[in-house]
């Protein structure tokens, strides 16, 4: 062996032991396994209590219903949700469609609440889920359109329906999870923001999906294993849910941004509700038995692992199933 390539396979064996050496260097974050709890109640539990001086109850007044003209209007609008040809035009053979829009935990989600809602023999086969959800793709970064991520999400999600053979005409009902990635670590401060975000994101639903009647909000699950805390851990997580809670509110209160009744003046948004509210208190059984165990999530503490992702799915199916709006168009009639 001449020595030139001797230095050469010198020099590769020298920067290859510095590279192992630096990465076995870095820390392996792993999820925090030990915080099983926070001691928050649950929005869902919270009722007629507060936290930091703001009410819980999934809606106004502590109560987890939906207030009794919200439901009738629900009532009302899913009327309007039936099969429709690729020209939105009612049709026995048409289609509804279900998109789901989010993050990287509402695309994982999504992957295992899709095939088992399409393996339910109660399900209506005119019903067609599509994830338009996707990684890295946070509230902040869909809900302005002048920017180019927003734009590029948009663009992913008309070519999946394009891919799934469905037209903007089609779209009928939206279940929406959506975070901040790197929300405000004070409240009410971020909550505020989400609902802002929030806002601009069902404004968009509407304009671009003119037969969209209705939106299904869930705000995110369990954060205490999340090994990023400041960011995606707790109480940020937990404080999602105050952001949906006040976007609704603000509908009930007779937004006009919000308008879903062409009867009150121009349509901005479609009837919104509570979907899934899907934060528990770690392995803390909330009233409905709700709770998460490390296992249910990745070695990040922040995106569900197979278990977690089953979990939630099943929350999902039970929801469109017995839901008194969901169920109108979500089963066989």
């Amino acid at each position: 062996m001449n020595k030139s390539k001797f230095k050469l396979i010198q020099q590769v064996c020298i920067i290859t032991f510095i590279i192992t050496l630096l990465f076995s260097t870095f820390p392996t974050y792993a999820a925090n396994c030990s915080n099983t709890s926070t001691g928050l109640i649950p929005l869902f539990d919270l009722g007629i209590g507060y936290y930091q001086g703001f009410q819980g109850g999934l809606y106004p007044s502590g109560s987890n219903l939906r207030p009794s003209m919200h439901e009738l209007a629900g009532i009302e609008q899913s009327y309007q949700i039936r099969p429709r040809n690729a020209k939105g035009l009612p049709r026995a053979y048409g289609k509804i469609v279900l998109l789901t829009i989010g993050m990287s935990n509402t695309t994982q989600e999504s992957s295992a609440f899709i095939p088992l809602a399409n393996a339910d023999p109660l399900k209506s086969e005119k019903v067609t889920i599509v994830d338009g959800a996707q990684g890295g793709m946070s509230a902040d970064k869909i809900s302005d359109l002048s920017t180019q991520t927003a734009q590029q999400f948009w663009q992913v999600v008309e070519q999946r329906l394009t891919n799934s053979g469905i037209t903007d005409k089609q779209v009928q009902v939206v279940w929406l999870k959506e975070a901040d990635d790197v929300p405000l670590t004070t409240f009410p401060a971020d909550a505020l923001r989400l609902k802002t975000e929030l806002l601009q994101i069902v404004q968009i639903l509407r304009q671009k999906y003119w037969n969209l009647r209705m939106v299904f909000l869930s705000s995110r699950s369990y954060g205490g294993y999340a090994n990023s805390q400041a960011t995606r851990g707790e109480p940020v997580s937990y404080q999602t849910g105050f952001a949906v809670k006040w976007l609704i509110e603000d509908q009930l209160n007779g937004s006009p941004e919000l308008n879903y009744d062409a009867r009150l003046g121009a349509v901005k948004a479609p009837w919104l509700s509570w979907g899934v509210y899907l934060w528990a208190d770690g392995t803390k059984p909330r009233s409905d038995g709700l709770s998460y165990l490390c296992s249910d999530y990745q070695s990040d503490g922040v995106h569900p692992a197979a278990g977690g992702r089953e979990k939630i799915a099943n929350l999902l199916l039970d929801f469109f199933k017995t839901d008194s709006i969901a169920k109108r168009w979500f089963l066989k009639q």
